[in-house]
């Protein structure tokens, strides 16, 4: 999940930027918008980078390893094509 400092810092620059006639609410208005941040999102469906690179390394070895499948079917399509193939 993030950071908690990440949301501290979210906040305070929403904090700085609403109206000056706001301000005297800020400290309900940076607890409420700090828990409404943290709640949505925590319903999304988030992944840690560490995941996602994991992932994606696993991805490359699968296109790779496809890749070379495809290389050895093509080379046996080609052999049972062939002219002088003798099939069952």
């Amino acid at each position: 999940m993030l950071d908690p400092k990440h949301f501290d810092d979210l906040v305070q620059r929403l904090s700085t930027a609403m109206p000056k006639g706001l301000q005297l609410l800020q400290d309900d208005i940076n607890r409420n918008l700090r828990t409404s941040l943290e709640s949505g999102l925590a319903r999304l469906d988030l992944v840690t980078r560490e995941e996602f690179d994991v992932q994606s390394a696993v991805l490359a070895r699968t296109r790779e390893k496809l890749a070379a499948l495809e290389s050895q079917v093509a080379v046996l399509e080609r052999a049972l094509a062939a002219p002088g193939h003798q099939s069952d």
